[in-house]
């Protein structure tokens, strides 16, 4: 919970933000209020508020970008071809990065560089989005000083615009919910999948392609053209924490349409290697077993728990053990 003084600087920091940033781009209409921040959840600007000059075009065209990825830069991208499927940034990063709890850019910009535990080195935000590009896309990394890359850049920092720098505010990150006191059933997954995500997804996990058969509707879940064994996505607890706030379609964080346990136990079943193929990561994840997440399937670890409890939980047991050994719990 955010303390009374903690919210009134979180209020004068947006506020003061706020005005600067209408000052600068000259228009009067406010990006944020002060109830939504008191409410707790931060409030994306509005696209009218680009700015019409050279930044705003590169800010559109990054917009554009995550929206339509695989239209551009996909395998029969227009501006090049990058992606090695046709998903879309949208697809994870949902509304182009902009809904509360749905893996959002709000206060991305002001985190980077930093620190990736999955390559155990830091990365700047150029890097971060070719690591979308090699890893959910099984894409080839994007010239660093490619338009595609600025134009990214810039729509992430102008989402962040009023975001205390190095700092987050509510709704950035994955919605917080119980773990499980038992592990991730994939057998109860598969009736909550064919129940409530089949109709988009389609039945074996294919998604749902658009008709110019360029870009997904709804990305597939695995199999061949799906995010690579590794992805943030294909951890249960990542997974789970997303459906929970944000599926089925049309479910969001103030109205869940799933219970906490019915969202952990069909990501169990949609990340379940034995039972759905997916591509496999080129190179090793989490060199470093010091800052490895417990809940990441392969191992070797810092303890002796097997890849499975890993994986599905139950995780209490795990991190009982690392709190006892004085070692860090990254999950």
């Amino acid at each position: 919970m955010i303390n009374t003084f903690t919210k009134k600087r979180i209020i004068f920091f947006a506020l003061f933000s706020v005005a600067i940033f209408a000052c600068n781009q000259k228009v009067e209409k406010k990006q944020i209020t002060e109830t939504d921040i008191v409410a707790g959840i931060y409030i994306a600007p509005d696209t009218s508020l680009i700015p019409k000059n050279e930044f705003g075009e590169l800010v559109k065209y990054g917009r554009e970008l995550i929206i339509n990825t695989a239209y551009y830069i996909g395998p029969e991208g227009k501006n090049g071809k990058y992606l090695g499927n046709k998903m879309n940034c949208q697809n994870c990063h949902l509304d182009a990065g902009t809904k509360p709890y749905g893996i959002n850019f709000f206060s991305t910009h002001g985190r980077y560089p930093q620190y990736r535990a999955r390559e155990n080195r830091v990365l700047n935000i150029a890097e971060r989005i070719n690591n979308c590009v090699e890893r959910p896309h099984s894409g080839k990394p994007l010239p660093l000083d490619s338009k595609e890359i600025l134009a990214i850049s810039c729509y992430i920092k102008w989402l962040g615009e009023n975001v205390p720098v190095g700092g987050h505010v509510e709704g950035d990150k994955l919605m917080e919910i119980d773990l499980l006191e038992r592990a991730a059933d994939s057998k109860k997954g598969e009736t909550v999948y064919i129940q409530k995500c089949a109709l988009c997804h389609g039945k074996d996990g294919e998604g749902k392609m658009k008709a110019n058969n360029i870009c997904y509707e709804y990305p597939p879940l695995w199999g061949t053209q799906s995010y690579q064994a590794g992805s943030s996505m294909h951890r249960v607890t990542k997974a789970a924490k997303f459906i929970y706030a944000n599926m089925p379609n049309g479910a969001n964080y103030k109205k869940p349409t799933l219970t906490i346990e019915e969202a952990f136990d069909v990501a169990a079943f949609i990340n379940n290697d034995s039972l759905h193929k997916r591509p496999q990561p080129v190179y090793f994840d989490y060199p470093n077993k010091e800052s490895k997440p417990i809940d990441y399937g392969k191992g070797p670890y810092l303890d002796s728990f097997p890849e499975a409890q890993h994986k599905y939980g139950p995780y209490q047991l795990i991190i009982n053990f690392y709190k006892a050994k004085g070692l860090k719990v990254n999950l």
